[in-house]
């Protein structure tokens, strides 16, 4: 089964690239699954007609869902809630906002992201396309299962003989009134991880899932798209391709257009040295509102010419950040068609600019190399290796 996610800054027509890409699968006979798990769904607006919770026929070898989050929590976390709610009555917090805390923050996407995994799993389908919420913390969030991991491993088990020790005590302390979490709680808890552990091995199988970041060129949402390049890179995942959508057309080079159409040329030019060496997929501005079938259509012709929309477009891995044995922090980036002696590094703040003779290229550094300067620098096959050194405050 093939895994592909679009992810982009909200408002770029993330959900109607997806929708696309699904529509060009299902015509050329791959039975294909688009869903999306953003809390305010567009994908019914997409393609004109109500959709649900469980998987509805759109078209041949077409189907669509938009995932119900508050069932999702309900059916994998109503246990767990229902204790929270327990205590927290006995705490005597019981308005409005103390029900909203009961669901910590991110749990409901990571609920809904869940049903990847059961799909991938029945065999029903040859691709499964996953619009997510316009933002790239939804593939941060999937981070959490090696820390979650972790604690189930070596934590949990002391946690649960404690609990269930201290279970007869609390009672009589409290005169009944606070239940510690149950046996089923646990089990909920525990059930939780390792799905999550086994959704993670899922989408960190290159093979299986890539991701693609669609954006305008425009300033703010080329700087967005740049950040989630980097997280993205950051936690393992393999992004294959960057679509740019919304493009004006040549003709647009004059009259009330032309000023639009230069700021449209410069982005151009920005995204292919930043993301480069994947592809960059264009999308012009179509004459009409996409929605509807034979609109999505065109959307995925003009985004998908002279690629399979299917197939993984770029192996291997743009950016990687490391840290050797002893402690030091590398930057790898993939550069190629580059001279040695064309390259120079500077940084300013939270982005490292890479200069290839008259090209530039911007990189957005993650939080852990805030503040670290530049060590030292290796070219060699293709790859510019940055070593970083340590913050000034760590000394």
């Amino acid at each position: 089964m093939r895994i592909l996610i679009y992810t982009g800054k909200g408002g770029v027509g993330k959900t109607s690239t997806a929708a696309a890409t699904a529509v060009k699968l299902a015509a050329e006979g791959c039975r294909t699954l688009i869903m999306s798990t953003d809390a305010a769904h567009s994908l019914s607006d997409s393609f004109g007609i109500p959709l649900g919770s469980e998987p509805v026929p759109v078209a041949e070898n077409l189907w669509a869902q938009e995932i119900d989050s508050l069932r999702e929590t309900e059916k994998r976390w109503g246990s767990v809630q229902s204790w929270l709610q327990g205590m927290m009555q006995w705490a005597k917090l019981s308005d409005i906002t103390t029900e909203e805390m009961l669901v910590f923050p991110g749990l409901e996407e990571l609920f809904s992201l869940l049903r990847i995994k059961e799909h991938a799993a029945s065999g029903r389908y040859d691709c499964l396309i996953v619009d997510c919420a316009p933002t790239g913390e939804t593939i941060r969030l999937l981070s959490y299962p090696q820390l979650l991991g972790w604690w189930v491993e070596k934590i949990f088990p002391y946690e649960r003989k404690l609990v269930k020790l201290a279970r007869p005590l609390a009672k009589a302390v409290t005169r009944g009134g606070l239940e510690l979490p149950s046996d089923q709680v646990l089990d909920s808890i525990e059930s939780f991880v390792r799905e999550l552990e086994e959704l993670q091995e899922i989408l960190l199988d290159p093979d299986t899932t890539t991701v693609r970041i669609v954006m305008n060129p425009e300033k703010m949402v080329v700087a967005e798209a740049r950040r989630t390049f980097t997280y993205l890179n950051l936690f393992g995942f393999r992004t294959d391709a960057v679509i740019v959508n919304r493009v004006l057309p040549e003709e647009a080079g004059t009259g009330y257009w032309a000023a639009w159409r230069e700021v449209h040329g410069k982005y151009e030019e920005e995204i292919r040295h930043c993301f480069a060496p994947l592809p960059i997929l264009r999308v012009p501005l179509m004459p009409s509102e996409v929605h509807g079938l034979e609109m999505l259509r065109r959307v995925g012709e003009a985004a998908f010419t002279g690629h399979d929309p299917r197939g993984v477009l770029y192996q291997g891995r743009i950016q990687e950040l490391r840290r050797t044995e002893n402690g030091e922090r590398f930057l790898d980036i993939a550069l190629p068609f580059v001279a040695k002696e064309e390259l120079q590094l500077s940084q300013k703040g939270d982005e490292l600019t890479i200069q290839a003779g008259p090209y530039k290229r911007k990189v957005l550094l993650p939080r852990m190399l805030l503040g670290c300067p530049i060590a030292g620098a290796r070219f060699a096959g293709e790859k510019l290796s940055i070593r970083f050194g340590e913050r000034a405050a760590d000394h």
